[in-house]
């Protein structure tokens, strides 16, 4: 289904944008303070967009069953794949988060 395809490219766009903004936060934050919080407060703010953009494929994969019956195997194997991908990702992301916030 295009818009899974479409929504998890743009799923996996936000998680690299927000490791590249924690990144420069955890380089900035002795150096820069108030610039690395601002790339702190980035990255959560792209990780609240992974979310928002996960729970629009969960809702039409739901919506696909309530209409449609079961989605068909090898789409469910891509968003399988794909959706633990991001599932790593986003973990490694939200380690970041976490080492930013320890004092």
């Amino acid at each position: 289904m295009k818009k899974i395809e479409v929504m998890s490219d743009c799923i996996e766009k936000e998680i690299a944008e927000a490791s590249d903004y924690a990144k420069c936060a955890l380089d900035m934050k002795e150096t820069d303070p108030a610039i690395a919080d601002t790339y702190i407060k980035i990255a959560e703010n792209h990780m609240a967009n992974m979310g928002l953009l996960h729970d629009q494929v969960v809702s039409v994969i739901n919506e696909y069953r309530k209409t449609n019956g079961e989605p068909p195997q090898h789409m469910m194997i891509l968003y399988n794949i794909l959706h633990k991908k991001h599932i790593e990702n986003a973990a490694a992301v939200k380690g970041m988060l976490s080492l930013y916030r320890e004092p």
